[in-house]
């Protein structure tokens, strides 16, 4: 089977209905909103903390919508106008906006408190156009996103290398634009569940405490795996399950009620709030 990548420019694989369906799979959606809280996990950020992050390559706001239950605010862009146009119908709360993200990027510095980024890096590493040469595109998209960084902030990339040469190439243009870090491997005996996650560090923190690569998953020990196919580790699944039991809700009443006001806010049309606002429905058969 042949890579996206391969077949046609993002812009033209994740269009039109394509763009619906991607959204639509449950099975995309479950994969995504998982290697998107591993990339928020890595971004290390302080417990309780409400930062400002980028989504490079946000795509119909899957990633976005595990920013959202973390508690933090997003800004996402993407290079596909029918992804987007999902995002907005999914009613996303990040800000979107179109854009290549090897043409760089034009936010003031020391804006963002982290960067994540899902399934994108390995589009940069293609020719789609004569006018395209991946090496120029990444350092241009690198040191746009280094300058948009808070110091001491992270960005993490999950993407799939075709090869060693692929990430020699992005490793070393990200180098060369100022940052360090280097690649995670999770589960690296896994066919499976194997995922590169590229973590770099936008400079040290300010207080000048040298930042570590984070440890990788399934290294040292094997876990049974789930019903998905993932092998996690024993602590690993503990640990999950503490969060899990832990974490509110998502969509409650206080987020319809903000998500209601943001909709009056931009003049459209929305159902008067009642003691039935949010309430639990029964399933439809």
């Amino acid at each position: 089977m042949s890579r996206p990548e391969h077949q046609a420019p993002p812009e033209i694989v994740y269009g039109g209905e394509e763009a619906a369906k991607y959204t639509g799979n449950s099975r995309i959606a479950a994969i995504q909103a998982e290697m998107a809280s591993r990339a928020v996990e890595l971004l290390n950020l302080p417990q309780g903390y409400s930062g400002y992050i980028l989504d490079v390559g946000c795509g119909s706001g899957l990633s976005g919508e595990v920013l959202d239950e973390e508690g933090h605010i997003w800004v996402g862009f993407d290079i596909s106008p029918a992804m987007l146009e999902v995002a907005l119908d999914q009613e996303a709360t990040g800000d979107l906006f179109l854009q290549d993200a090897g043409q760089g990027m034009a936010f003031r510095p020391g804006t963002f408190d982290g960067c994540i980024s899902i399934s994108v890096l390995q589009w940069l590493c293609n020719a789609d156009k004569a006018s395209h040469h991946p090496k120029a595109r990444l350092t241009r998209f690198f040191s746009t996103l280094y300058s948009a960084l808070r110091r001491g902030a992270r960005a993490i990339f999950q993407f799939y290398p075709e090869n060693d040469d692929q990430v020699q190439l992005i490793m070393g243009c990200a180098v060369r634009c100022g940052f360090e870090g280097g690649l995670v491997v999770d589960y690296p005996n896994s066919k499976k569940a194997k995922k590169f996650y590229l973590c770099l560090f936008a400079g040290q923190e300010i207080n000048g405490v040298k930042q570590q690569l984070p440890a990788a998953l399934g290294e040292d020990e094997e876990g049974e795996p789930d019903e998905h196919g993932v092998q996690y580790t024993s602590k690993k699944r503990s640990d999950s399950r503490i969060r899990s039991s832990k974490r509110k809700p998502l969509k409650d009443k206080n987020w319809v009620l903000k998500k209601k006001e943001q909709l009056r806010s931009r003049g459209d049309k929305t159902a008067n709030d009642s003691k039935y606002t949010a309430r639990k429905r029964r399933p439809k058969f």
